[in-house]
C-alpha cells in the first residue's frame, strides 16, 4: 500500500479551535552525546516542526548548552553522564519525565555503552507508550532482542541497511519479506529506511514513494525519528503513523531537491520544508 498527500491530511487528527498544547502530545527524547549534539537537536525540530505540542529532550550534561542555544522551542534538560554519554544514574531522572510523555525517541546520536544500554532496557521495560528506537539504540537491541518482544506497547525500529543487517534476522530476503520477518521476530514495527522505504508490522505494509538521494546525508534519519515519535505522541496509530512520518519525510526531501538540488541539500532544509506539507 502506498499514501498519498491526501491520506497524510486526512490521518492527521484535528485541531479544534479551544485546543492546547497539551492536546498535541508531550514528546521525550533522549538522545545526543559528545561529537554529536546535531543528531539530539535535529531529531527534536523533527518533532517540532510536525505538529508535537511539547517536546522535551535530556541530553548528557556536557553537551546541555549547546543543546539549550541550538534549540528554542524545546525544553532541554541535562542529564548524568560518563564520558560526554548518558550514564545509569542518569535513570532517576527520566523516569520522572517518563511519568508525563506520550511518546519517546531514544538512540539518535546516544553512543553505545553500558550506560545507554541501562536506560535503552528501562525505557523498553517501564514506558507504558510508544517508543521509537533509533540509531545507536537499534545496535544495542540486536544483542538483547527480548526487550522488545516483551513488551505490551507499540515499539517502532527504524534502520538503514547497515543497522538492519546488525539485527541478524532475515537479510539475505528481498526488502520487504526480511522487513516482515524482523518485525515479525522483534514484536515490533519496522521502518526499513532506502529507495521506497518499507513499514510494516510484519502482517501489513506500506511502501513509501516519495524521497530522493539527496537526502543520503547525515542527520536525516535523525529528523524522520523526531517526525515519528511526534505523530505517535500526538494520537495516530503506530502502522499509520510511521507510514505517514516515511511520506513527509520523504516530500519534505523532495520539495528541498527542487528548490536547491540533491547535492547542497541538508536535514535542515527538509524541517523547513515541513510546514508547507502539513496545512
Amino acid at each position: 500500500m502506498q499514501l498519498t498527500h491526501k491520506d497524510v491530511l486526512r490521518i492527521l487528527p484535528d485541531r479544534p479551535k479551544d485546543s492546547h498544547k497539551g492536546d498535541y502530545g508531550r514528546i521525550l527524547l533522549l538522545c545526543g552525546s559528545v561529537g554529536y549534539t546535531g543528531a539530539a537537536a535535529l531529531a527534536a525540530m523533527g518533532a517540532l516542526r510536525s505538529g508535537a505540542g511539547l517536546v522535551c529532550l535530556g541530553v548528557p550534561e556536557s553537551i546541555y548548552a549547546i543543546e539549550a542555544v541550538k534549540l528554542t522551542e524545546a525544553m532541554v534538560f541535562p542529564l548524568p553522564e560518563e564520558e560526554g554519554k548518558l550514564s545509569a544514574k542518569a535513570i532517576p531522572a527520566i523516569r520522572k519525565h517518563l511519568k508525563t510523555a506520550d511518546a519517546v525517541l531514544i538512540g539518535c546520536g546516544m553512543g553505545i555503552c553500558a550506560g545507554t544500554l541501562a536506560v535503552l532496557n528501562m525505557v523498553l521495560q517501564e514506558f507504558q507508550g510508544p517508543v521509537v528506537v533509533d540509531a545507536d539504540g537499534i545496535t544495542m537491541l540486536a544483542s538483547c532482542p527480548e526487550l522488545v518482544g516483551e513488551r505490551k506497547y507499540p515499539t517502532i525500529l527504524t534502520p538503514h541497511e547497515g543497522e538492519f543487517r546488525r539485527l541478524n534476522i532475515a537479510t539475505g530476503e528481498e526488502r520487504l519479506t526480511g522487513a516482515m520477518i524482523a518485525a515479525k521476530e522483534f514484536g515490533c514495527i519496522m521502518l526499513r529506511k532506502g529507495h521506497e522505504t518499507v513499514i510494516t508490522d510484519g502482517r501489513d505494509y506500506y511502501i513509501n514513494p516519495t524521497g530522493n538521494p539527496g537526502m543520503a546525508v547525515g542527520g536525516s534519519g535523525d529528523l524522520l525519528a523526531g517526525i515519528l515519535v511526534s505523530l505517535l505522541g500526538q494520537g495516530i496509530k503506530a502502522l499509520e503513523a510511521t507510514a505517514c512520518a516515511a511520506w513527509l519525510h520523504g516530500a519534505a526531501g523532495d520539495r528541498c531537491a527542487k528548490k536547491l538540488g540533491q547535492y547542497g541539500m541538508l536535514p535542515s532544509d527538509m524541517a523547513a520544508e515541513l510546514p508547507h506539507l502539513l496545512k
